[in-house]
């Protein structure tokens, strides 16, 4: 009886103590998000090879995972990862569209991100890439829940401004990579030029493992959020993937995406952490594609990123802007080898990892976001979602609805003239997914059951009106 007692003592004060006991109940969450990268780059999406490298390690993913076909994002950088950290449309936190200028930008300290929740149910948080969220004191990623940062604050096409002509002379600022914990305020650590934008991926995800073996050995569960810096303008693959591929830069830099991948995969099985970990690989929008005889966008030729079957790039209201890659692999709790075509979007990531880690939901504001657990998990076979609206900056172009969209504009690339209709146009994605043929005769009944969503979409946005692009701290709501 003695030695019964003195066991269950022991094992209680097991549970009680041992910060292993409290990790163990929160899977680790590695979210990497690729910049520019379109739905068709991928083997897992029927690219890889085809665009001349193959990823068997992005592969791996979906095969040890869900694939989904359907999972969507808005259609500009700012907008998306605004999506992403708050479960909102992008409207609502005033990152609807990119900055492009100079003055205060990104999410006010009222918004609750991602990293918050996930921080506050327990999380280390790091965060090793590109924000686009805001680059001035009170809006960095450590002042938003990460307890590191490591990357830049905007855009990788700045890393091409000192080497224009004019810009030294211009007054404005270069940028810089930067690095900073929670409670300080981040350094400036080197200029963000052309000599580093090739390398900087690789500090990332060396970044990032490290993160994560400091967690594992502090027994604490942790949130990595990985946004590279790839497929963004300029290509410039790693040195040691330049000719790798012998099939040019583009496919030197999707065996680097895929190799950098693998490096995660094997951390966490080195850490002996993968089937306690939920990895996530996406990206924030479509890819940087334009029309034949438009602006070229690079100095030496055009580098066209994969939309695969779908009409559209970055900055459009199609599906090649609004689909994207998505793989999710959670050992024996996500089911291995499948695949749907659920409408999913960004914003659902929020409150559906909120759901699995026991993170709170903000309730005294609008969550656009759905929780998609037990769907991910297998539990259901749908996704709860028909549809979305389709914004392009501030203004919406459309909405989406099953297996039909409903466009009020269109532009056919991020450039190019931007057209509005009198009489909306519809397309049916299943026998048309390049958007090519508007069916809206006989198919008006498609409105009566796609533009409900826009009109309590509209509703809403007037019963909460947005937060002002560019609004100061501290900000609430009237």
């Amino acid at each position: 009886m003695k030695r019964i007692n003195i066991l269950l003592a022991l094992l209680l004060q097991f549970f009680i103590i041992s910060p292993l006991a409290f990790a163990n109940d929160k899977p680790n969450i590695v979210l990497i998000f690729m910049d520019n990268f379109g739905w068709g780059e991928p083997g897992f999406n029927g690219g890889g090879i085809i665009r001349g490298a193959e990823t068997p390690r992005l592969d791996q993913i979906a095969n040890e995972g869900l694939r989904l076909t359907n999972f969507n994002v808005e259609v500009q950088c700012t907008p998306s990862r605004s999506a992403l950290m708050t479960g909102r449309y992008a409207i609502r936190s005033g990152n609807g569209t990119i900055p492009l200028g100079e003055g205060v930008y990104g999410l006010v300290q009222w918004e609750v991100t991602m990293a918050e929740m996930l921080s506050e149910a327990g999380y280390a948080t790091g965060m090793f890439g590109k924000w686009h969220l805001g680059r001035t004191k009170g809006r960095f990623p450590t002042d938003q829940g990460f307890d590191e940062w490591y990357g830049v604050p905007n855009s990788t096409d700045e890393s091409v401004y000192t080497s224009t002509p004019g810009f030294k002379t211009s007054g404005l600022p270069e940028t810089y990579v930067m690095h900073g914990k929670k409670g300080e305020q981040p350094k400036k650590i080197r200029p963000y030029r052309l000599d580093y934008r090739p390398l900087i991926d690789r500090d990332l995800t060396d970044r990032a493992m490290n993160f994560m073996a400091q967690q594992v050995k502090s027994d604490k569960p942790f949130f990595v959020y990985l946004p590279y810096t790839a497929t963004h303008f300029p290509t410039m693959p790693h040195p040691d993937y330049v000719g790798k591929s012998g099939n040019g830069i583009w496919a030197d830099l999707l065996m680097q995406i895929d190799g950098y991948t693998g490096e995660i995969i094997d951390q966490l099985d080195k850490l002996g952490v993968s089937d306690n970990t939920i990895l996530i690989f996406t990206a924030d929008n479509g890819p940087e594609s334009l029309n034949v005889g438009e602006t070229n966008l690079t100095v030496e030729t055009a580098v066209h990123g994969s939309s695969g079957p779908w009409r559209g790039s970055l900055f459009t209201g199609f599906e090649g802007a609004l689909r994207v890659p998505f793989a999710i692999r959670w050992p024996d709790k996500i089911q291995a080898g499948k695949s749907s075509d659920e409408i999913v979007h960004a914003m659902d990531l929020f409150p559906t990892l909120a759901g699995i880690a026991g993170g709170d939901v903000p309730k005294d504001r609008v969550i656009d976001g759905k929780n998609m657990s037990e769907f991910f998990l297998g539990k259901q076979e749908t996704s709860g979602r028909d549809g979305f609206v389709v914004y392009m900056g501030n203004d919406i172009f459309g909405v989406k609805w099953r297996n039909w969209k409903v466009h009020l504009k269109e532009q056919d690339t991020w450039d190019n003239v931007l057209r509005s209709y009198t009489m909306p146009r519809v397309y049916n994605l299943l026998s048309d997914p390049y958007e090519k043929d508007n069916v809206l005769f006989p198919n008006t009944w498609v409105l009566k059951a796609a533009l409900p969503q826009l009109e309590e979409h509209v509703a809403s946005l007037k019963q909460h009106p947005p937060i002002p692009m560019g609004a100061a701290d501290p900000y609430k709501p009237d």
